[in-house]
C-alpha cells in the first residue's frame, strides 16, 4: 500500500502543477497592436467616404447612389462567401446580423447621402465625428463593458473638441442635413456596436458580409425604382465614388473595421474614429478643392491627444 501511495502522490502533484498554469493563463491579454492598426485603416477607408460620395452624386441620384452600392458591396460579399464554402451563420446570429444591415449597410449611407446633397463634405464629416463617443456609449450599454474615467474623459474632451468645431464652422445653427447626420451617427453606432460583438465569435469580415447579403434583395429592389426615376451620367469622378464607397466603404473597410474591433475591444475602436473627420477634412481640400479652416488643425491636436489617451486607457 506504501509503494502504491508514492507512486500516485507524485502522479497527483504533477497533474496539479500542469493545471495551475493553464487556470492563471487562461486569458491571456491579446497584443493590441495589430488589432488598432486593423481599426486604423478601417478608418482611413471610411475618411475616403464623403468625398467620394460627392463623386458619386455627380453622376447618379441619392437613392441610386445608395441602391447600387449596396448591390456591388453585397455581390462581392456573396462571391467572397460562396468561394471560401462559408457555412451560414447560426440562426442566433441573425438577429444581430440584421441590427449591422440596418444600421451600417442600409441607414447610415441613405442618411449621409441624403445630407451631402446640401451639406459640404467638411460639415458633415465633422457632425459623425460625434460618432466615436455613440458607439463607446452603445458599447457600455450593450456589452456591458466598463472602460476606465480615464477613459471616458479623453473621449467626451474628443468629442467636445468636435462639437465646437462644428458649431464653429455652421454658426451655431442645425440644418435639415444635421438632422440626417445625427441620424445617421445613432444608427450607425449601433450597426458598430452590433457588429463589433458579433466579431468576437465569428470572424469580423463574415459580419459585414452576411449583413450584406441579408440586405441583397432590398438593394436590388430598391436600386430598380431609384434607376427609373433618378437620371444617370456617367463621369469618371461618378463610377470612381461608386467604386470605393461600394468596395472600398462599404466591404473592404468594414472587413479590417471589425477585425480591429474583435481584437482592441468596441470602445478602444471606436475612438480612433475621432481622426475621422480630420482625415476626412484632408480629402475634401485634395479631392474636392473645398478650403480647410483655419481651426482644423489645433483641433487635430486636441483630437489626436484624446485618441492617444484613449488607446492607453484601461479598456
Amino acid at each position: 500500500m506504501r509503494t502504491e501511495n508514492s507512486a500516485t502522490e507524485p502522479e497527483a502533484i504533477a497533474v496539479a502543477e500542469r493545471s495551475a498554469p493553464v487556470t492563471a493563463t487562461a486569458a491571456p491579454r491579446r497584443p493590441a497592436g495589430p488589432g488598432t492598426l486593423l481599426a486604423a485603416l478601417g478608418v482611413l477607408a471610411f475618411s475616403l467616404t464623403f468625398p467620394a460620395t460627392a463623386w458619386g452624386l455627380e453622376g447618379f441620384g441619392p437613392w441610386s447612389l445608395v441602391g447600387v452600392r449596396s448591390v456591388l458591396a453585397a455581390l462581392i460579399a456573396g462571391a467572397c462567401l460562396l468561394a471560401l464554402r462559408v457555412p451560414v451563420p447560426r440562426r442566433a446570429h441573425w438577429a444581430g446580423l440584421a441590427v449591422v444591415a440596418a444600421g451600417v449597410v442600409l441607414g447610415f449611407p441613405v442618411l449621409t447621402t441624403l445630407a451631402l446633397r446640401s451639406a459640404t463634405t467638411a460639415h458633415s464629416a465633422v457632425v459623425v465625428g460625434l460618432l466615436p463617443l455613440t458607439t463607446a456609449v452603445f458599447s457600455s450599454l450593450r456589452t456591458g463593458t466598463r472602460p476606465s474615467r480615464a477613459f471616458w474623459i479623453a473621449a467626451c474632451a474628443g468629442a467636445a473638441a468636435v462639437i465646437a468645431f462644428t458649431v464653429q464652422q455652421s454658426g451655431g445653427t442645425l440644418t435639415r442635413a444635421d438632422l440626417y447626420l445625427f441620424g445617421a451617427l445613432l444608427i450607425c453606432a449601433a450597426g458598430y456596436t452590433e457588429g463589433g460583438r458579433l466579431a468576437g465569435v465569428m470572424p469580423g469580415w463574415q459580419v459585414i458580409a452576411w449583413a450584406l447579403v441579408l440586405c441583397l434583395p432590398l438593394a436590388v429592389a430598391g436600386t430598380a425604382v431609384a434607376l427609373s426615376y433618378e437620371p444617370v451620367r456617367l463621369t469618371g469622378h461618378a463610377v470612381a465614388g461608386l467604386l470605393w464607397v461600394a468596395a472600398g466603404s462599404q466591404f473592404l473597410g468594414l472587413v479590417v473595421w471589425y477585425k480591429g474591433m474583435g481584437l482592441i475591444g468596441i470602445p478602444k475602436a471606436s475612438q480612433l474614429q475621432l481622426a475621422q473627420p480630420l482625415l476626412t477634412l484632408v480629402w475634401s481640400v485634395l479631392l474636392l478643392g473645398e478650403s480647410l479652416p483655419a481651426a482644423a488643425p489645433l483641433t487635430a491636436v486636441a483630437v489626436l491627444v484624446c485618441v492617444a489617451v484613449t488607446q492607453r486607457a484601461r479598456g
